[in-house]
């Protein structure tokens, strides 16, 4: 699946669709940010990544909802899995190193994660 882009009106629903939702916040003008581009847009087509969405948000023309999130570095990842916030960071990473992070959300126990959650908003 290819990356989508998404709005202020489409993020939170994507990301609480249910699943792995990953976010790339990037600019236009950002070297690193068209660097890390193909990067991103290769992993998003991996057959073995097929049940994960990749969305982009451009920084310049979703300032308000970059903003809301703390966005304040670009490019910056962001990953959720079942409405959960799990991993956001600013840099771009290699693809090894995106392939890595992708496994490693696909190997938590959400049922351990929302119970931490749970315990941590009480």
């Amino acid at each position: 699946m290819s990356t989508q882009a998404l709005t202020a009106d489409t993020f939170q629903p994507t990301i609480q669709d249910g699943g792995i939702v990953l976010v790339d916040f990037w600019a236009d003008w950002c070297g690193p940010c068209k660097q890390f581009a193909p990067v991103y847009e290769s992993a998003s087509l991996k057959e073995d990544n097929s049940d994960i969405t990749f969305g982009k948000v451009d920084t310049e023309d979703q300032q308000e909802l970059s903003g809301a999130l703390g966005i304040s570095s670009i490019p910056t990842v962001m990953v959720f899995r079942d409405g959960i916030l799990l991993h956001a960071q600013p840099g771009a990473l290699p693809p090894a190193a995106l392939d890595d992070l992708i496994s490693q959300v696909r190997a938590l126990d959400m049922d351990e994660v929302r119970a931490k959650v749970a315990q941590e908003e009480s």
